[in-house]
């Protein structure tokens, strides 16, 4: 069967999505692909007459039922158009079916997947990846408009709020990208081409996140929590095999990297989720010269800019890293005032995981 791949942009208000589509579209089409791309079925039901406000329940359910159906209609379609195309294909979705969940309550949510035969984790492995460009709100308030969008009426504060649901939603996805706000708004779109590049295997600039030792000083007001297992399997030279699993709300994901460097500055990246099963048979892999690295991860926005700060449980017991994810090279990092910085071990070695992960 053709490998098609299937990606998620989604996001708070005023995110930047429309306009990443369109280069989205541009990009890859430029380099032989055939771009597919699905709108977001809310914003039709709603220009065609739902109203998602309504405090009607029994109309409420029935259009975000039908929203629902719709969207895994279109997107059954579409797959099978494309594959029946002869070039490399690619559907670029605008909101997934789990950003329907960020809108209701969970019960309501649980009502409507059964009557439709599916489930939370089943819409989830839908998409081989989901991009989350972080809503103008958080970070970048002077964007902030309402004014392109006449189905947006969002105060700052609702927006910030949906842009930290809709994350919330989608968490527990092995490809989950969260696109900062960034002073240049040129330089988001990039790291969505970037990430979308990763998915499609094509190879991409290292680049090194930026990386500190820190004291977590103050309480976290929001974020979301899950305990990562990490082993490094037997691998050829030059390649890293990561194996990862992630309990969040109870439940493992498993996720396998692979990592090659095909030049000095280039690595080619990929990723694929295991289920349990397989899992279990790979850990008989593990290198036996290094040791499975468990910590505790917390991931929040702060100011725009996506974290995660993982507390070491072994090896490396109470070390404490804060990451940034896509924060451009020339921009400074939001630090938020629950966190001192210790000290800044961006592209230092010793603490890669791998490095970590040696048996001494």
């Amino acid at each position: 069967m053709k490998d098609i791949r299937k990606i998620v942009l989604t996001g708070g208000p005023c995110a930047g999505k429309t306009t990443a589509l369109v280069k989205v579209i541009e990009h890859f089409t430029s380099l032989g692909f055939k771009v597919f791309t699905i709108p977001e079925v809310p914003t039709l039901f709603s220009q065609a007459g739902m109203d998602y406000l309504t405090k009607n329940k029994g109309f409420f359910y029935e259009g975000e039922k039908a929203t629902l159906e719709i969207q895994l209609a279109l997107e059954d379609k579409f797959l099978r158009m494309a594959e029946e195309c002869e070039e490399p294909t690619v559907i670029v979705l605008d909101r997934g079916a789990l950003d329907i969940s960020a809108y209701m309550s969970l019960d309501i949510w649980e009502k409507i997947t059964s009557s439709v035969g599916t489930t939370t984790a089943e819409l989830r492995n839908r998409y081989d990846a989901v991009l989350h460009l972080v809503s103008a709100a958080d970070g970048a308030e002077e964007f902030y408009t309402t004014s392109n969008n006449s189905q947006r009426t969002e105060g700052i504060e609702l927006a910030r709020l949906l842009d930290k649901k809709v994350i919330e939603a989608w968490t527990g996805h092995p490809h989950l990208r969260v696109i900062n706000n960034q002073d240049d708004f040129d330089r988001k779109i990039n790291r969505v081409l970037k990430e979308i590049s990763n998915v499609l295997g094509i190879p991409q600039p290292i680049v090194e996140e930026r990386k500190y030792i820190v004291e977590l000083i103050g309480e976290i007001p929001e974020y979301v929590e899950s305990e990562i297992t990490q082993t490094y399997l037997v691998a050829d030279p030059g390649t890293e095999v990561r194996l990862r699993r992630r309990l969040w709300q109870g439940k493992f994901v498993n996720v396998l990297t692979t990592k090659k460097r095909i030049s000095v500055n280039e690595q080619l990246e990929t990723e694929r989720q295991v289920p349990n099963a397989l899992y279990e048979s790979l850990m008989q892999q593990a290198d036996p010269y290094r040791q499975t690295i468990h910590k505790l991860r917390r991931s929040f926005i702060w100011k725009g800019q996506y974290f995660e700060l993982d507390t070491y449980q072994q090896p490396a017991e109470g070390l404490v890293i804060l990451e940034t994810k896509g924060v451009a090279d020339h921009a400074s990092v939001k630090f938020p005032p629950f966190v001192k910085v210790l000290e800044d071990i961006t592209g230092n070695v010793n603490y890669y995981n791998y490095i970590l992960a040696l048996r001494k």
